[in-house]
C-alpha cells in the first residue's frame, strides 16, 4: 500500500525562507538512506531555535495557567560565556501540549489528504447530543489508542478491546511493537501507557521518543486588568429571579429574599480589577527545544509472525523517525499561536542537528513538511515491502451504549450549570 500526497498546503517557503532567515551552507541532505543510517548509529535529532512575541521584543505573552491560576515558573541553569548562571524561566508550552499540537497537525494533514496514517476513530455522528461531537480519533484522544473513549466503544458490535483487533494491544511490548505500528504508530512516537486496558497498571508502557517544549527566559511577571461597563447602567439592587430549567429570568419582587444580582444574568457593571497572579509575563527570549531520541526507537522490536529480523526493525524505526519529523514540521509550519495573547514568531530559521556517534562532528540540516512527508512515504513503502503491516484505512468504532448515556447525561448537566449559579 503506497501512500500518496493528494493536495498540498505548504507554507514552508513563507515560514522558512522569508527574510531575515537565511539557509546555512553545507547542510546535510536528509535522504531515505540517511534516515536508515541515523537509525543504525545516531543518538538523536535536535532542533533548538529562538522565538519572540509577534508584537516584538518586550511585548507581553500569556503562559498556560495551572492550579490556582499559577504559571509554571522555575530557575534554570544556563551557561553564558562559559559561566553557569541561574535564570528565572517560565513554561510557555509543555511537552504534553506540544505533542498534542503535533498530533493536531497530523490530523489536519490526514483530513486534507496530505498524508496517510493508521488511526482508530470513534464516530458520534449518529448520537443525539446537545453539543455534537463528530469523530474522535486516536490522534485526538488524550491517551491515544489506550484511551477510555476507544476502550468503551465497539468494533463491529464487539467491545473494542475484546475484539480480535483490540486484543492485539493486550500483548504489545517493547519486544513486540508490531501491533501498535499497524494500528497507531503515533503512540510509539509520542508515548502511551495502556493503564485503562485489561491489565490496568501492568498494561504496556512506551516512553516518548519525541519531546518538545517552549521556555521563556528572564521572566518578569505582569498584571492584567478587567472590567465591564454596562451601557444600560443596570444597578445591582435590581434583583432578578432565575428559572433553573431553561436559564430564563424574570424581575424579582422588591425585597424578595431569593432575588439574584443582575450580574448572574450578565447585566450590570463589573468594577475594574487587577490580576497579579496570571497577568502575563515579559521574557528576554523564548526558545523551543525538540529532541527525537533514536535509541528510544532502536529499543523497539517489530517481529512478523514471531520472527525477529534486523530489516523489520530498521524499516519500522525509519517510519517512526520520519513520522516524527512530519509531525514537528507540520506543527511548525502551522505557526506558534499557543493561546490568546501568546503568538510567537521564530527569530531564526529552525535548524536541525544530528547527534551521531561520540567524537563525530554534529551535522546540520533543514527540512520542510513536504520533504519530511516524502521521506515518510518512502519509509512506509519500504516497511510494507518487507512485510510489515501498516493499516492506512481508518478503523471505525461506534460508541458503546454506556458511553453514550454518560456523555448525554454530562452534557445535560453542563447545559444546566449556567442557570444554577455556575456550579
Amino acid at each position: 500500500m503506497k501512500p500518496g500526497v493528494v493536495i498540498s498546503t505548504d507554507y514552508s517557503d513563507f515560514f522558512f525562507n522569508s527574510a531575515p532567515f537565511e539557509s546555512i551552507s553545507n547542510m546535510t541532505k536528509l535522504t531515505a538512506s540517511k534516515i536508515t543510517e541515523i537509525i543504525t548509529s545516531s543518538a538523536a535529532l535536535r532542533c533548538r531555535f529562538t522565538l519572540q512575541p509577534a508584537g516584538g521584543e518586550g511585548d507581553k505573552v500569556f503562559p498556560p495557567t495551572y492550579l490556582d491560576a499559577k504559571y509554571a515558573c522555575e530557575d534554570r541553569t544556563v551557561v553564558v560565556d562559559g559561566e553557569a548562571k541561574s535564570v528565572p524561566c517560565v513554561l510557555l508550552d509543555s511537552v504534553q501540549s506540544q505533542a498534542n499540537r503535533m498530533e493536531d497537525a497530523l490530523q489536519d494533514a490526514l483530513d486534507y489528504g496530505k498524508i496517510q496514517l493508521p488511526i482508530v476513530a470513534v464516530d458520534f455522528s449518529d448520537v443525539t447530543l446537545i453539543d455534537p461531537i463528530g469523530k474522535i480519533t486516536s490522534l485526538q484522544a488524550p491517551h491515544r489508542i489506550a484511551d477510555a473513549i476507544l476502550r468503551d466503544s465497539e468494533f463491529q458490535g464487539v467491545p473494542f478491546r475484546k475484539s480480535e483487533l483490540g486484543k492485539q494491544i493486550d500483548n504489545v511490548s517493547i519486544r513486540n511493537a508490531t501491533p501498535l505500528f499497524s494500528l497507531c504508530p503515533t503512540a510509539l512516537v509520542f508515548g502511551v501507557w495502556d493503564s485503562t486496558g485489561p491489565k490496568g497498571g501492568l498494561g504496556a508502557k512506551f516512553a516518548r521518543a519525541l519531546v518538545s517544549e517552549i521556555i521563556g527566559y528572564d521572566v518578569k511577571p505582569g498584571v492584567k486588568t478587567g472590567s465591564r461597563i454596562d451601557p444600560l447602567q443596570i444597578r445591582a439592587g435590581a434583583k432578578v429571579k432565575i428559572n433553573k430549567k431553561d436559564s430564563t429570568w424574570t424581575l424579582a419582587k422588591a425585597g424578595a429574599k431569593d432575588g439574584k444580582s443582575p450580574s448572574e444574568v450578565n447585566h450590570g457593571n463589573i468594577p475594574p480589577t487587577i490580576d497579579s497572579n496570571a497577568g502575563g509575563v515579559t521574557v528576554s527570549r523564548a526558545e523551543q527545544t525538540t529532541v527525537i531520541s533514536v535509541p528510544a526507537l532502536r529499543k523497539l522490536k517489530f517481529p512478523i509472525d514471531g520472527q525477529y529480523k534486523v530489516e523489520y526493525d530498521h524499516a519500522a524505526q525509519a517510519v517512526l523517525l520520519s513520522l516524527g519529523l512530519v509531525a514537528v514540521t507540520l506543527a511548525a509550519e502551522s505557526g506558534q499561536d499557543l493561546r490568546s495573547r501568546c503568538l510567537l514568531w521564530p527569530s531564526e530559521a529552525p535548524t536541525w542537528e544530528l547527534l551521531g556517534k561520540p567524537g563525530t562532528d554534529t551535522e546540520k540540516f533543514e527540512i520542510s513538511a513536504d520533504e519530511a512527508i516524502s521521506l515518510y512515504e518512502a519509509a512506509v513503502i519500504s516497511a510494507v515491502d518487507v512485510g510489515l503491516p501498516y493499516n492506512t484505512d481508518p478503523i471505525e468504532l461506534t460508541p458503546g451504549k454506556q458511553l453514550v448515556e454518560l456523555l448525554q447525561r454530562s452534557q445535560e448537566i453542563a447545559a444546566s450549570v449556567g442557570s444554577e449559579g455556575n456550579e
